[in-house]
């Protein structure tokens, strides 16, 4: 397959007849159809992979595992439930989601095991926050911080984005992030210590 670079994807005008006939020819193995059914349609796939995952080369790898469903589940294909480009398109989408998901769930991780190396850590300290009064507090700890420290923070803990992707947002490298957080982390936690129970 070719690459695929970073050009807005062009609506390619595709007949559906000719692609479920490709489709038809890719469930036989048939990998000149499978060519030519990439030609045809790649744009369309990463255009939708990089406008559901943002960043680029994510969404190329998407686009490849996009067209490696295809290959192996050519025959599940059904003309009476849509057209060749819509059934693309599902799995595109469902595909970039899975990858924004895992994405997500990464940066969790990451930011855990990142506070971990602080005494008192910023998901121990806010967990189980009901009361107003302790919610006002970690407000107020927030706004104790840097514009740019608490931009980082709630673009990484509120908006569930990854160190790469708040860098990318703020246009600043990942270190300056991953330091950015670290420092605000450990500022919101002395505010905290003296006012609220920390475990």
């Amino acid at each position: 397959m070719s690459p695929i670079d970073d050009t807005p994807s062009d609506d390619v005008s595709c007949p559906n007849e000719p692609l479920a006939s490709l489709i038809s020819r890719i469930a036989q193995g048939d990998h000149e159809a499978f060519t030519a059914f990439y030609q045809l349609t790649c744009r369309r796939v990463y255009g939708l992979a990089r406008r559901t995952i943002i960043d680029a080369e994510i969404s190329r790898e998407t686009t490849q595992d996009v067209f490696l469903i295809v290959w192996e589940h050519a025959r599940k294909f059904n003309p009476a439930k849509g057209s060749p480009m819509s059934w693309l398109m599902v799995i595109t989408h469902r595909r970039a989601v899975d990858r924004v998901r895992a994405e997500q769930r990464g940066s969790r991780r990451e930011i855990v095991w990142g506070t971990k190396a602080i005494q008192h850590p910023f998901d121990e300290v806010t967990e189980g926050f009901s009361d107003p009064i302790e919610t006002k507090l970690v407000m107020e700890g927030l706004a104790q911080l840097t514009s740019l420290q608490r931009e980082s923070i709630s673009l990484a803990f509120y908006g569930c984005l990854t160190y790469p992707e708040v860098a990318e947002r703020l246009g600043v490298p990942v270190a300056t992030v991953k330091s950015r957080i670290r420092d605000g982390l450990r500022q919101l936690k002395n505010y905290l210590g003296p006012v609220l129970p920390i475990r």
